[in-house]
């Protein structure tokens, strides 16, 4: 191929014929001999004589010019001329594709995992040998290189991962690369960081490099800071030109448990700024809520900050013995326990019964003997409350617990107390001990002025050293335990005040408070105080954004958490110790991002190249339209186009010049969008929401196509062919139907795209939402795509919900039926909710639900491939075992066809004049 700036040609030897343009024209040129003047009288008569043809006795150079172009323009079109073309060099060597793999190469990672395969396809081609390596995932050995076609089969396993390339991995991938040249494709993240730079200079050091980078930077989002009442969070980007703006949303679960868009600020860029900043000013109850902040339109783990009990304040009750008495407020029972929890936690007061209304999360009793309601409290411990009880004199000098095991404490206790350092004592105040491991409190270092000296002694017995959770320096019990149902008791047991022990004066009191899940810091904890504990993780992000199940991930010591650096062995999410969560986040609170530089030996390219785009319909088109320029202006010359003539002529030339356009034409020009739209407007089409997966869009084709065969074979509904929608670009309204495929990995939408789904939805549309996991899921988040579907859905406006019930329109819309499988028979569907006053009126067997069209139904059956067929009309994926599998297919069918009547007529079938139809349906 030849190539002259963006153009090349196909058959480039067909433009030696322009060399012989200049000879055309000397033969257009061309003068006939000059007539002999021979005077003859009879010429008078003829003067006066108009010819009707008249011939030019030489070519007019404009005219000669049009039939030079026109030649030329057939020429260079016969010769293949191609608008961008794809110059393929068939290099001499082995290809080593490398990819950063990291989260930032997440939210382009369809048009990565193209352009690699390209480059593997065009290796295959030229007979090279390849290697692909991601850098987050480096395998032992270094790269290893082999066919094509072998690399292209683990293509799809190479996917980016929650975590950035270690500076050690891409070292040891330095030492190891092979010896000899190769040719490098680097498809990077755009993010410098430390060993990039040492790795790059190896590759070049082998043969040439060409680095192919998105052309918008990355952005990420910083852990959420808890300050003077206001939320913040840091978006930080790469490429600091310009001015530049991103939402945060941030996200909670609502009274219903569904995690919600709960509010969103902006963060504003400035010139050479990398930092900006989203603020929150947010209720507690709000606050509480919030489960993660994420960047709008950024699918990727690093625009993902999940929230654990840095932002969130317990809701505390203490109960107390009696107020305290005016200016002794310090030996109050409860005075430490305040000032240790009010600057992190919500105190409430009140009686027992009381403060139980307020759903508290921890309720606390100074030196209080005995409980009126013990039964409801226990209640409410079984349920996951935590109960801390407090020594002090009262209970002391009260036998509660004496005789046996109260329900409300831990342990048996000893009647009276123990008193070490006075008159007539035990000894000297007693140090506490070590704690064991094993213990919540476990890791902390008790200072060595903390000393007790009095307390309530525990009855020996065979459970008490399971129960004891830090001890004196002899042994004795100092803190105690036991479960009951989900949640537990705790009972120190000494004073909360200054009275029996130094113990809440040191900071070890607010420690052993945060240890117990009492109080929450407001700052991420430190190695100190994480040292000694194991965090198992609950949740964890993929590259993607997306939270999934931790599967049998191991256990992280609290010091490794405490880094703040994530990667294959801890990885970014959501880690648990006893009721204590924290959240390990991708970016932490001290990163910079910072744009990847490219010495000037490095071909640097976009992530989108533009496509090849065939000229050569429009070159010839030009000639012809040039020859028939030609013609009639030859014509005009003759004296052959007078008058009406002429103008006619004019008229048929305006007429052919647009429909010479080439097929194809409309669609460059967005002709072929409007078509799209007109089609759908003007008939019934059934789409589908083009996930980027290839497969799930093919399948989900395949399955409209099927139920629009049943449809028109069974219903006066004619649909034409199914179309694939993308929710960014395509004009919603004009759809019947929308299909929504859920897949794990589906980005978000954009909050354009929300606002014409809203849009959509507001104006009688319909969306069957299809998580496919009816197999191995419940309805809800028990699988990622049940997960992936609440993060999807949540921006959308959609009503209370509610499993159909038996006697909703969507049941006898066309078919009368109970059951909505596809290929799997599982779960009930759901939609929208019934009003609380829809009741069985007079003289008619249904409630007249949903007057109008619910917006959306939700399951999980994967009807499409219960639907789909090929092109032979034959079903594509098997349902069930034989004939009853065949019969549930018929009832998938059954169900379709009821969905698009139902969209189609509304409450139709609740009108009173189906009644006896429907009664003698029904056998009633």
């Amino acid at each position: 191929m030849l190539v002259l700036g963006p153009i090349g040609f196909t058959a480039p030897w067909l433009l030696w014929g322009l060399a012989a343009l200049p000879v055309l024209w000397l033969l257009l040129r061309a003068i006939p001999p000059a007539p002999i003047r021979r005077r003859f009288p009879g010429v008078a008569l003829l003067l006066g004589l108009a010819d009707e043809e008249q011939e030019a006795d030489r070519t007019p150079w404009w005219l000669l010019l049009l039939r030079m172009l026109a030649v030329a323009a057939m020429i260079a079109g016969f010769a293949g001329p191609v608008l961008n073309p794809e110059v393929r060099t068939q290099g001499g060597g082995p290809l080593f594709v490398v990819t950063d793999g990291s989260w930032a190469s997440a939210r382009d990672w369809s048009k990565s995992a193209a352009r690699i395969a390209a480059a593997v396809d065009e290796a295959g081609r030229s007979g090279r040998s390849v290697a692909v390596v991601s850098l987050t995932d480096v395998p032992p050995g270094g790269p290893v290189f082999a066919a094509a076609d072998a690399v292209a089969e683990g293509l799809p396993a190479i996917q980016p991962k929650a975590w950035e390339p270690a500076e050690g991995d891409m070292a040891r991938l330095t030492d190891e690369l092979p010896e000899g040249g190769f040719d490098t494709l680097w498809l990077s993240d755009g993010i410098a960081r430390a060993g990039r730079a040492e790795l790059l200079a190896s590759l070049m050091a082998h043969g040439a490099v060409t680095a192919v980078e998105a052309s918008r930077g990355p952005l990420a989002l910083g852990p959420p800071v808890y300050e003077g009442g206001t939320v913040s969070a840091s978006v930080l980007r790469a490429r600091k030109e310009g001015e530049g703006a991103a939402e945060v949303v941030a996200r909670g679960l609502d009274p219903a448990g569904i995690e919600r868009e709960l509010a969103r600020a902006e963060a504003s860029f400035t010139p050479g700024d990398g930092r900006a900043v989203a603020e929150f000013d947010l209720p507690p109850e709000l606050r509480n809520r919030l489960t993660r902040f994420e960047i709008a339109g950024e699918t990727s783990a690093g625009a993902v900050t999940l929230a654990d009990d840095a932002l969130k304040r317990r809701k505390v009750a203490i109960i107390t013995s009696g107020a305290a008495r005016e200016g002794l407020e310090l030996l109050a029972p409860d005075h430490f326990l305040r000032q240790a929890l009010v600057p992190t936690a919500d105190v409430i007061e009140g009686t027992v019964g009381d403060v139980l209304l307020a759903a508290p999360d921890v309720i606390i009793l100074a030196d209080v003997a005995k409980v009126a309601e013990v039964e409801p409290l226990t209640d409410w411990i079984e349920e996951g409350g935590l109960l801390v009880r407090f020594a002090g004199p009262h209970l002391a000098a009260s036998d509660v617990g004496r005789d046996a095991l109260d329900p409300l404490l831990p342990v048996r206790l000893r009647s009276g107390g123990r008193s070490v350092g006075g008159t007539m004592s035990w000894g000297e105040p007693k140090a506490l001990a070590a704690f064991p491991e094993g213990s919540p409190f476990a890791g902390l270092v008790p200072p060595d002025d903390v000393v007790v000296s009095a307390q309530v002694l525990a009855e020996p017995g065979p459970d008490l050293a399971a129960a004891t959770i830090a001890t004196l320096a002899d042994g004795t019990p100092l803190v105690t335990r036991r479960q009951i149902g989900d949640g537990q008791v705790v009972l120190f047991h000494v004073s909360a005040n200054a009275e029996w022990t130094s113990l809440p004066l040191s900071g070890l009191f607010v420690q052993m408070l945060e240890r117990l899940a009492i109080s929450s810091n407001a700052a991420r904890p430190k190695a100190g105080d994480l040292a000694g504990t194991t965090w198992t993780a609950e949740r964890v992000l993929d590259a993607f954004g997306a939270l999934g199940e931790a599967a049998d991930l191991p256990g992280v010591p609290g010091e490794r958490l405490a880094e703040s650096r994530v990667g294959p062995d801890v990885q970014p999410g959501l880690y648990g110790s006893g009721d204590r969560r924290l959240a390990l986040n991708v970016i932490s609170a001290d990163r910079e991002l910072a744009a990847a530089e490219w010495p000037a030996g490095v071909a640097v390219e976009g992530l989108v190249v533009a496509r090849e785009q065939p000229m050569k319909g429009w070159v010839l088109t030009a000639a012809l339209a040039l020859l028939l320029v030609d013609l009639v202006a030859s014509l005009a010359l003759a004296g052959r186009l007078r008058g009406v003539r002429a103008g006619l002529a004019v008229l048929a030339l305006a007429a052919l010049l647009p429909g010479m356009a080439p097929r194809g034409a409309a669609a460059q020009d967005g002709g072929a969008l409007d078509d799209k739209v007109l089609r759908a407007a003007g008939s019934v089409v059934l789409a589908h929401v083009l996930t980027g997966e290839a497969e799930t869009d093919r399948v989900a084709e395949a399955g409209l196509w099927g139920l629009s065969e049943i449809l028109f074979a069974r219903t006066s509904v004619e649909p034409v062919e199914p179309q694939g929608v993308d929710l960014e670009s395509d004009e919603l309204s004009v759809y019947t139907f929308l299909y929504w495929p859920v897949t794990a990995a589906q980005p978000a939408p954009s909050p354009a795209a929300y606002a014409k789904l809203n849009r959509y939805l507001r104006s009688g549309g319909l969306i069957l939402f299809d998580t496919r996991d009816a197999d191995v899921a419940g309805f809800g988040a028990a699988s990622p795509e049940g997960r992936r579907l609440q993060a999807l859905a949540a921006p959308l406006d959609i009503p209370p919900l509610e499993p159909i019930p038996p006697d909703h329109v969507l049941t006898r819309s066309f078919y009368l039926i109970q059951d909505f499988p596809g290929r799997f028979d599982g779960r009930a569907i759901w939609v929208e909710a019934a009003p609380p006053d829809a009741e069985l009126a007079e003289g008619m067997p249904f409630r007249n639900l949903n007057d109008g069209v619910t917006p959306v139904v939700i399951g999980g059956n994967d009807w499409a491939r219960a639907w789909a067929v090929d092109e032979s009309n034959r079903p594509m994926f098997p349902v069930g075992r034989g004939l009853g599998g065949e019969r549930q297919r018929e009832i998938s069918y059954r169900f379709g066809v009821n969905l698009i009547m139902h969209v189609l007529t509304g409450n139709y079938k609740s009108d009173q004049v189906h009644v006896p139809a429907l009664l003698e349906r029904l056998g009633q």
